[in-house]
């Protein structure tokens, strides 16, 4: 099994990351991450882009329940301009 990334590791991951780099984050080393992927049981959602497999630091995020301040500050903002 693999070191998972810490929760300050997966807020500086980049939009997408490869497919061994979100197994990381769910402690799933890459041998196993690929095998999900191609059985499509990977914990979330996969990409396949050409004869890569990318996935969404959103999507990894929303699997772990953590929130992303990006999107959460975003959010905030967007509701003040409204009640404004």
């Amino acid at each position: 099994m693999a070191q998972a990334l810490t929760t300050k590791e997966l807020l500086a991951l980049p939009a997408t990351v490869d497919l061994p780099t979100a197994g990381k984050a769910f402690g799933i080393g890459r041998t196993k991450s690929h095998e999900l992927a191609r059985n499509g049981q990977f914990p979330c959602r996969v990409l396949r882009v050409g004869n890569t497999y990318r996935v969404g630091r959103a999507d990894i995020l929303r699997c772990l329940n953590i929130d992303d301040p990006a999107l959460t500050s975003a959010s905030t903002l967007e509701a003040i301009d409204i009640a404004s």
